[in-house]
């Protein structure tokens, strides 16, 4: 195929196996620094001991994680055997980088009261969410009306990582402010909708299934865009939901304003909700499903940060006092 095409079908053949649009879009920035990082030349020309190549170039002279370098990798192995039907073959050096083990960034409960001190607005109302429904950013910021049960205490995730729905807690804390923020973003999508926009895209094929689903609260996002987009397919004015960077720049502002002397960003607060549940008796098998985690070694990690260590043990001087 020629390369004004190439990258018209590794979108095609990501849809065809289901990929995020994230996971998409990670793997054809891999493959256009590919390319270019070999003379631009076309991909099928090229073999695994140019992909080997460009793999070392990321480890020693661009230093990248072990996670980044796999990422890499595995876009390649995509492009090669799903695009190209090229697959990579034996080479030495192909196989994934070896991944570090580090122990997750976590706040004391004081520690992450003063961050939330320095934040307000829709950012204090999503971190709020971040560390008492332990859930990704991503996650918060496509949350829809209807996922939303003050009446259970409940907050339905619907396709988070791995494509996987999951129910955890909705803190009674924010219930109040909650309330206050969705009647404010009701009357903005009321305002926009008798401008003849107030649409939301619509996950799969709802589009067609339910015409007019798009203009329904339910449907809504929780935190939605400051402003509309145009939508060519379908000649209308859409809502996006908040983008991640909003609230990324409030809690890295408020972290440093804190003065708690860690770094502070969004996922620190998930890692400071299944530890502190930790810290309180809570089952790991429970925080395992508030979290969404596949495996529960996963979630074993945040056993070795409790403030008495994983296996419970005191200093041997602390003993006596």
């Amino acid at each position: 195929m020629s390369s004004s095409r190439l990258l018209v079908v590794v979108r095609d053949r990501a849809a065809v196996r289901r990929y995020s649009p994230r996971t998409t879009q990670a793997y054809v920035q891999w493959i256009v620094r590919y390319v270019r990082w070999n003379g631009l030349r076309h991909p099928a020309s090229l073999s695994g001991v140019e992909v080997r190549d460009f793999l070392t170039y990321l480890a020693r002279e661009r230093n990248v994680a072990a996670s980044t370098q796999n990422q890499a990798l595995a876009a390649l192995q995509f492009l090669y055997r799903d695009v190209l039907e090229q697959p990579l073959g034996e080479v030495s050096g192909l196989a994934p980088a070896r991944r570090p083990v580090h122990l997750p960034n976590v706040l004391s409960r004081e520690g992450v009261q003063r961050v939330l001190a320095c934040l307000s607005g829709v950012p204090l109302l999503m971190a709020q969410l971040l560390y008492g429904s332990g859930l990704r950013l991503q996650e918060c910021c496509q949350l829809r009306v209807k996922d939303v049960d003050f009446d259970r205490g409940e907050l339905r995730v619907r396709r988070g990582k791995g494509d996987r729905d999951r129910v955890t807690v909705l803190p009674a804390a924010v219930g109040v402010p909650l309330r206050a923020h969705l009647a404010r973003v009701r009357a903005v999508m009321g305002r926009r909708a008798a401008r003849g926009g107030g649409f939301v895209a619509l996950p799969g094929a709802l589009d067609r299934k339910i015409p007019r689903a798009s203009q329904q609260w339910g449907w809504c996002w929780v935190f939605p865009a400051a402003r509309e987009y145009w939508h060519d397919e379908s000649l209308s004015r859409r809502t996006h939901h908040i983008h991640p960077t909003v609230a990324q720049r409030a809690v890295a502002e408020a972290g440093r304003r804190s003065g708690v002397g860690q770094r502070v960003g969004c996922h620190t607060f998930r890692h400071s909700f299944a530890t502190h549940l930790l810290e309180s008796g809570a089952d790991i098998r429970t925080v395992q499903e508030l979290l969404g985690h596949r495996d529960v070694k996963t979630t074993m990690l945040y056993t070795h940060v409790l403030n008495r260590g994983g296996l419970g043990v005191r200093s041997p001087l602390d003993v006596g006092r």
